[in-house]
């Protein structure tokens, strides 16, 4: 697995390791980036079957495939303990790693993620794969804005997310990859292990967001033991991009604060 090592390079500097969602590029992190490097050792990376990690996934593929990607990163890199962000999909592949026995992650931060699927997702990934089934790859790039940022940021940002459509269209993951890649979230279920989980959690989420309600990071907040919920009023579902600066500055605290445990 290619990644991307940026900021401290002090050997007791912690390692935060960052998870895109269903995109899967480590590029959508790029707004924390600077926040992030003043103090940690970063890991950031591209999803297997996505970006400089392209390849054919096996079948059936699972969220624990995902972990153990990350696993091997952590290997790669020498990290021996680590804090991780996941974005959406990402945060699943979080929670997953949490609950394995001696797991090396000591944070975790779920921004607008899941323990188990809503029926609010669940229909915006079925009308997602019908554009891509029916309408093609293009189509489903062009859609995938409406999901991910408020209406009033995109109209400011046209040109911005424009770009981000072609480039998108390009590099697009391959509709196998992207249905297996689905799969794998849909039939991903921690509910019953949150008790378990000891470490510290920030659950992090928009109260606009139309593809996760924010009501599923309530959720999470009341199951973690040590879940604490921050929940910024606007910005969408990719409201790390679209508000990036309260959110840098809550992560920062809370994985100083982690650290320090």
């Amino acid at each position: 697995m290619k990644y991307r090592q940026i900021g401290s390079a002090a050997v007791d500097a912690p390692t935060v390791i960052l998870s895109a969602g269903l995109g899967g590029l480590g590029q959508f992190w790029q707004p924390q980036l600077d926040e992030l490097s003043k103090a940690f050792r970063v890991l950031v990376y591209d999803h297997r079957g996505t970006g400089e990690n392209a390849e054919v996934l096996p079948t059936p593929y699972t969220i624990d495939h995902m972990a153990d990607d990350v696993e091997a990163i952590a290997e790669a890199s020498g990290t021996r303990t680590y804090h991780f962000v996941g974005h959406a999909l990402g945060g699943l592949v979080g929670l997953a790693l949490s609950r394995r026995q001696r797991s090396q992650c000591v944070s975790l931060c779920l921004v607008n993620s899941w323990a188990s699927l809503d029926t609010q997702t669940a229909r915006c990934f079925d009308m997602r794969l019908a554009l891509l089934d029916h309408v093609g790859v293009e189509a489903y790039v062009k859609a995938q804005p409406l999901f991910l940022y408020p209406a009033v940021w995109s109209s400011v940002n046209a040109e911005r997310v424009e770009k981000e459509v072609e480039h998108g269209v390009l590099g697009f993951q391959g509709a196998s990859n992207l249905r297996a890649r689905v799969g794998a979230l849909r039939a991903f279920d921690a509910s019953v292990d949150l008790e378990r989980i000891a470490i510290p959690v920030l659950i992090a989420a928009s109260k606009d967001d139309i593809l996760v309600p924010f009501t599923c990071s309530e959720t999470l907040a009341k199951s973690l033991p040590r879940g604490r919920l921050w929940i910024i009023p606007h910005g969408g579902h990719a409201f790390t991009v679209t508000e990036p600066s309260p959110f840098n500055l809550a992560l920062s605290s809370f994985i100083a604060e982690a650290s320090r445990e």
